[in-house]
């Protein structure tokens, strides 16, 4: 207790003035950036499974659902540098990383999808050029390239996040959402209608015709928001009734001239997406 009453008011008076003229310690951001240990620049510490993968594969997804953008993934340290040498380094930059590619059914080094990349990308740069390199058609992009290659190749991703500056996230979480979209060949379903004359007289002109109509479509091109294809058949199969329909090639023997069109519409109504 003091003795004289208020020297203690005095005595921390004084020791506020003497620190008042002392220099600043704290770092007064964002004007003066404190240096930040290296092990801490740009590094994720990424949790692994049983089997020693990292759960986190740096798709986008997170960044992308994040309501106020607070998550970044982004691979700039606050050097302004790449920071890949903290890691695999398809962890950062977006635009280059490979990680996300693995959502697709594949991983990095699959010698299967390098030779995948290779395709004939002429396809997918026209349906970019048509919609003026527009991210906002993404839809009517994807639905262009599975009409094309009969599924979403990877490289045919790459370049249209290329293309439309839109990440490969955004890309990948738009092919997933819509159930027509697949990223595996061999998934399109056909439907064949036979076009020859004992066909169109039994009833194969208006099966098609209704076809087209229900779906939406025309032959030889993919059917809307599903994973079906309308096609014509090149010939009459033998021992084939008439009219003939296959779906995945397999006859639909329950087809007649008098329910053909009542078949058809309610065949589009069953494959509507």
């Amino acid at each position: 207790m003091a003795r004289i009453p208020g020297s203690g008011i005095l005595r921390g008076m004084a020791l506020t003035l003497t620190r008042f003229f002392q220099p600043k310690v704290t770092v007064r951001y964002p004007e003066v950036k404190a240096d930040i240990p290296p092990r801490n620049r740009g590094r994720l510490e990424l949790v692994t499974d049983e089997r020693g993968t990292l759960k986190c594969e740096t798709c986008f997804q997170c960044a992308q659902a994040c309501p106020i953008e607070c998550i970044d993934m982004g691979g700039v340290d606050t050097k302004g540098r790449y920071a890949v040498h903290w890691g695999p380094a398809e962890q950062y930059a977006e635009r280059r990383e490979e990680s996300a590619v693995r959502r697709s059914g594949r991983t990095v080094s699959d010698a299967a999808a390098a030779r995948g990349a290779t395709i004939d990308l002429d396809v997918v740069d026209a349906l970019l050029e048509r919609v003026d390199y527009d991210p906002h058609h993404m839809l009517e992009i994807l639905e262009g390239v599975q009409a094309a290659y009969g599924h979403l190749p990877v490289a045919a991703l790459k370049r249209i996040s290329q293309g439309t500056g839109a990440w490969y996230a955004m890309v990948y979480g738009t092919a997933t959402f819509y159930k027509h979209l697949t990223f595996e060949p061999g998934r399109a379903r056909t439907i064949a209608v036979c076009r020859c004359a004992a066909c169109l007289v039994s009833g194969g002109g208006r099966i098609a015709s209704t076809l087209a109509t229900e779906f939406g479509t025309e032959f030889g091109r993919a059917i809307p928001r599903s994973n079906l294809r309308l096609e014509a058949l090149p010939g009459h199969l033998p021992d084939a009734p008439s009219p003939l329909v296959a779906i995945d090639g397999e006859l639909q023997r329950d087809v007649t001239a008098r329910n053909a069109e009542a078949w058809a519409a309610a065949l589009a109504g069953r494959y509507a997406a």
